[in-house]
């Protein structure tokens, strides 16, 4: 709608101060064109906006003139409100300031939209963090937070999972991320992408040096590459099994990201087949938990495996 957007243009103006036509253009998804016919309309409504042509001009709104209108939509109020992730927000030591960054909001709101954005506080909630995740370890950010937002090099002392001892690092931050409930520091080591977990940085110290990332390139891409090596990680190899119908819903959640295909279910059976990949053989150790409710078909090894491990723990209990 043309007023959404001439609204849209008010508040890019107002928060930015002077911006080229084109950028206009290319965020509100319309021609150049356009946006100087909806600017003439702005004048025309006493809006105080000009444009200035040549290679550094743009467009913007004459100084000292502020509008108080929020442009909220009812629908925008009710985002607003809805706190996903508190966490996030704790870690950060932010809550305080996202308590009163709501209540002004709330304040600025139109009249009308003002009691639903707070029925959605109180009928909405989202928790980030999985069921039966176990106590998350504690995590400092502080040092973390700091390096990003002063763009400086970071030495971490960092343990990998599965190390016992830490390793030391020098990295180029690009930001954190909060994924599921677990903050991941995004950073260059060498001019790579690595990701390492928060939680297993076992000192950071800021160093005088100012951050060396990648031209071009910003937390969302690296995030994006780091992302998919993880998802996409091919295993080392597939084990095929056989699941009790009973306990298949249980299965499939607790081995979601270990599912190389949905189990083949013909809604009869006493038994569903399914197929895991897993990095290496040991890991599918984690199968016993299931006891007498799962059993490997194949391959040979993973048999074996198992059958060592099941035999290690009966003599433990003996």
């Amino acid at each position: 709608m043309k007023s959404d957007r001439l609204l849209s243009i008010l508040l890019l103006l107002q928060t930015r101060g002077r911006v080229p036509a084109h950028e206009l253009a290319t965020r509100l998804e319309v021609s150049v064109r356009t946006i100087y016919r909806d600017i003439e309309a702005l004048s025309a409504s006493g809006v105080p906006v000009y444009a200035e042509r040549g290679r550094h001009g743009g467009i913007e709104l004459l100084a000292g003139f502020r509008t108080d209108v929020t442009g909220l939509t009812a629908d925008e109020s009710r985002a607003l409100f809805i706190l996903a992730a508190q966490g996030a927000h704790a870690a950060l030591g932010l809550d305080a300031a996202l308590g009163s960054a709501l209540r002004k909001v709330m304040a600025a709101l139109p009249a009308p939209h003002r009691p639903a954005a707070e029925a959605t506080s109180r009928r909405v909630l989202v928790d980030a963090t999985r069921w039966k995740g176990g106590p998350q370890p504690a995590v400092d950010l502080e040092t973390l937070q700091d390096a990003v937002f002063a763009d400086r090099r970071l030495r971490l002392n960092y343990r990998h999972g599965g190390d016992a001892q830490p390793h030391t690092y020098t990295v180029d931050p690009y930001g954190l991320v909060s994924k599921a409930g677990v903050w991941y520091l995004v950073a260059d080591r060498r001019a790579k992408p690595q990701l390492f977990r928060a939680d297993r940085v076992r000192s950071a110290a800021l160093l005088a040096d100012p951050v060396r990332r990648r031209p071009g390139v910003e937390l969302a891409d690296a995030w994006e590459v780091l992302r998919r090596q993880v998802e996409e990680r091919p295993g080392g190899i597939e084990v095929t099994v056989r699941v009790r119908r009973e306990r298949l819903d249980m299965f499939r959640r607790l081995n979601a990201s270990s599912l190389a295909a949905l189990p083949e279910d013909d809604g009869e059976s006493a038994w569903v087949t399914a197929r895991l990949s897993y990095g290496f053989v040991r890991e599918a150790r984690q199968l016993l938990m299931f006891s007498d409710l799962v059993e490997v078909v194949s391959p040979p090894e993973v048999r074996e495996e198992l059958a060592r491990a099941a035999a290690s723990v009966t003599e433990l209990y003996q």
